[in-house]
């Protein structure tokens, strides 16, 4: 199966991140519990480009900043039609699913939670969504990128088809 998955290059792309979660997790050892906190973020250009991160530092600010690196080098390219997806696509991970769907103009971004975030980094302004199953944010991410990645240009399909694309619709 191909995927869009290709090298972005995120110094060519004006990127707004955005903090899902901050987790403060702990490690049991011999002299007792080691703290450290864990960050989930996404990036995006509001163009079509997205990725996800995740960083653990000692620190807060610290552990961000790892995992909006880790973003950066985690981009995507998601084909876009009038601000909106091309397509419906169920996007899977672990027990979490996603399920994507194009919208009118005017309907809005109808999206909960981590969802909602990766959509408007994505620049996306018209979708309905809904999370199916386990709602960890980590889960709800993977699957909702599994669902992005697997998302066809229209005129790509057009041209493999032969086809216009005013035929497919």
């Amino acid at each position: 199966m191909k995927t869009n998955r290709q090298r972005i290059s995120p110094n060519s792309l004006d990127l707004k991140d955005q903090l899902i979660s901050v987790n403060r997790v702990t490690k049991v050892v011999k002299g007792g519990k080691n703290m450290s906190f864990a960050a989930l973020v996404v990036v995006g250009d509001e163009k079509g480009h997205v990725g996800f991160g995740t960083g653990k530092a000692k620190e807060v600010p610290n552990a961000i900043k790892k995992a909006v690196e880790a973003a950066k080098n985690n981009l995507i390219r998601v084909p876009l039609v009038d601000g909106t997806l091309p397509h419906q696509m169920i996007g899977e991970y672990g027990a979490g699913r996603v399920m994507l769907k194009p919208a009118k103009e005017g309907t809005g971004v109808i999206a909960g939670g981590a969802v909602r975030a990766v959509l408007q980094v994505l620049g996306i302004h018209n979708v309905r969504t809904k999370i199916l199953g386990s709602t960890n944010a980590h889960n709800v991410i993977r699957a909702t990128f599994n669902g992005l990645t697997r998302m066809k240009d229209p005129m790509e399909v057009a041209r493999l088809r032969g086809k216009q694309v005013e035929e497919l619709l």
